[in-house]
């Protein structure tokens, strides 16, 4: 017979997978509820969205320009294949105890991705591009993904080279695809770092150099880090504040971080200025760029007490609202688990049930001890 302490022991350990579970949940659902909520106002002026929609914008779920509500965008789709291929790193390692595959299973799966962008539909028939050599994946069956999310130039013309990052290369000179680019398309896709990796400068740093792969700009690598390393933080379970605190330090270390960590003070700052609001998620930028997609979702998630009052600001300015909506849901969702969520609001999110099970897959393989 066990022995008490064996039994409480193990109950400990139970409970630390649930909690852990929840919040790797919170994490991509809440990502794709703030997708969700800002994809049908994106490119619209604040004035219009007033216009559109009220004084206060939008208040919840509201339909695209084609009548679907809760539709998502690239945002989502790329940050669930980036949790797909971290969780294959993951396995191969256990399985096999070959590390250092996760910057090509990364690469791999933005292929796959990419594929989607292609094709109507999924075709079983049709095989990958010559040059790919992966896992294939569950995602590419999802016909529901088959669907041009407005992705970025920069993800798509930077996909069009095989370029995998060295997970030991300098992280400070622009790197070799769209060296200028500094866009938000990296940030968005890379919270799955976070919970996959520990300690935190891992995550931090194969977020960074797998952002590469399409952004060469150092802000758009280290934005891409942040986010990684504030999910982790959370998912260790620090408070927001805490986890940008400790963020703020990790690209610090590197040449060219200035843009980064001056985004992360400016949401610090303006949030210990109130409850958030429009007029002051704009001082902040549009959120075209990383820095400001990073630190307009950063400053939502610290600056409000309720997930509703930090996911509407989010979306309701004039710029990028898909993209800031997601980082801000991100973090909400990491740090609160799936049930700290609006449920009315989550259960219009398409795709849900996948991304659920992606997160459980990616939580169960990474579960932290």
């Amino acid at each position: 017979m066990d022995e008490p302490w064996s039994r409480w022991n193990r109950k400990l350990s139970w409970q630390a997978a649930a909690v852990h579970r929840a919040r790797v949940r919170g994490c991509l659902l809440g990502g794709a509820l703030g997708d969700a909520l800002g994809c049908p106002v994106e490119f619209h002026s604040l004035d219009r969205i007033r216009a559109e929609h009220g004084p206060r914008g939008v208040t919840g779920p509201v339909p695209d320009g084609t009548g679907v509500v809760g539709r998502i965008s690239d945002d989502t789709q790329m940050t669930l294949f980036t949790a797909e291929a971290v969780r294959q790193a993951h396995e191969r390692e256990r399985l096999k105890g070959i590390g250092g595959a996760a910057p090509r299973l990364v690469r791999w799966a933005y292929q796959r991705w990419l594929e989607t962008q292609r094709r109507p539909a999924p075709d079983p028939a049709a095989p990958m591009p010559p040059e790919y050599e992966g896992p294939v994946g569950r995602l590419v069956t999802e016909p529901w993904l088959y669907a041009r999310g407005a992705p970025g130039n920069a993800c798509l013309s930077g996909l069009a080279r095989d370029f995998v990052p060295d997970p030991a290369a300098e992280l400070g000179p622009p790197g070799p695809v769209n060296p200028g680019s500094k866009g938000c398309g990296a940030v968005m896709r890379s919270a799955p770092f976070g919970p996959a990796l520990a300690p935190v400068e891992h995550a931090f740093g194969l977020a960074a150099r797998c952002a590469r792969t399409t952004h060469g700009h150092p802000t758009g690598s280290y934005a891409a880090g942040a986010l990684a390393a504030i999910v982790s933080h959370l998912v260790d379970g620090e408070s927001v504040e805490g986890a940008v605190l400790r963020t703020q330090r990790l690209p610090a270390r590197h040449p060219g971080h200035e843009e980064t960590t001056a985004a992360l003070q400016r949401a610090l700052d303006l949030a210990a200025e109130g409850a958030p609001d429009a007029e002051k998620v704009e001082r902040l930028g549009a959120g075209w760029v990383a820095e400001e997609a990073l630190a307009i979702g950063v400053y939502c998630a610290l600056a409000a007490d309720r997930v509703t009052d930090a996911l509407l600001p989010a979306v309701n300015h004039s710029g990028d609202s898909d993209s800031t909506g997601s980082v801000c849901g991100t973090i909400l969702g990491a740090r609160w688990g799936d049930h700290g969520l609006p449920h009315e609001w989550l259960e219009r999110v398409e795709g849900r049930d996948t991304i659920a099970s992606v997160a459980d897959d990616l939580a169960a393989e990474s579960v932290r001890t």
